[in-house]
């Protein structure tokens, strides 16, 4: 079943979020204006060097008050694609340059509410080229090995989204191996 949309209206935006009433109709015929969260599109890499461990951030998030690890990823930029968001993306976090990106998973994770849309990639093997130049993104850098993620899942100790749909792709990949 169908919603029909029979109009939006802007009621605040900045460089990362647009807020909007949608008007819309239910297949039922009933009314009523639907918040709309408008984002721009984020990019994610899982990067698995050749001992099998993977390449994670601890951070906090201010608002869940939280420390986890996650995987670099970002937004994309205008006139960027997802695949350069994503390598921009982990060596500016880690100051590790990814090798070949593979596209892995396609994401809408909050689809009912917003139109952010996430790309995840694989890059098998990075290059350290030095210091992360996005000082305030982690405190830690580090490889993982892959055979923790899922202990490190159970304990809540990674909980982003876009983080746990590529590291559990990889592992769902890495048990058919």
């Amino acid at each position: 079943m169908r919603w029909k949309v029979h109009g939006e209206r802007l009621i605040y935006q900045n460089q990362w979020v647009n807020l909007w009433l949608a008007d819309v109709e239910l297949p039922d015929g009933r009314r009523w204006e639907h918040h709309v969260v408008r984002m721009r599109h984020l990019a994610a890499v899982v990067v698995v060097d050749d001992q099998q461990r993977v390449l994670m951030m601890h951070r906090h998030r201010f608002v869940t008050d939280t420390w986890a690890w996650e995987i670099p990823m970002g937004l994309i930029e205008d006139g960027e694609t997802p695949e350069e968001a994503a390598a921009r993306e982990v060596e500016e976090e880690t100051g590790w340059r990814p090798g070949p990106l593979t596209p892995i998973v396609y994401a809408q994770p909050a689809n009912g509410i917003t139109d952010s849309q996430h790309y995840l990639f694989r890059a098998d093997g990075a290059t350290h080229v030095g210091q992360p130049t996005e000082l305030n993104e982690s405190d830690r850098v580090e490889w993982i090995p892959l055979s923790e993620i899922r202990g490190m899942i159970d304990r809540r100790e990674i909980v982003s989204g876009a983080s746990l749909v590529g590291l559990m792709y990889v592992l769902l990949d890495h048990k058919g191996e």
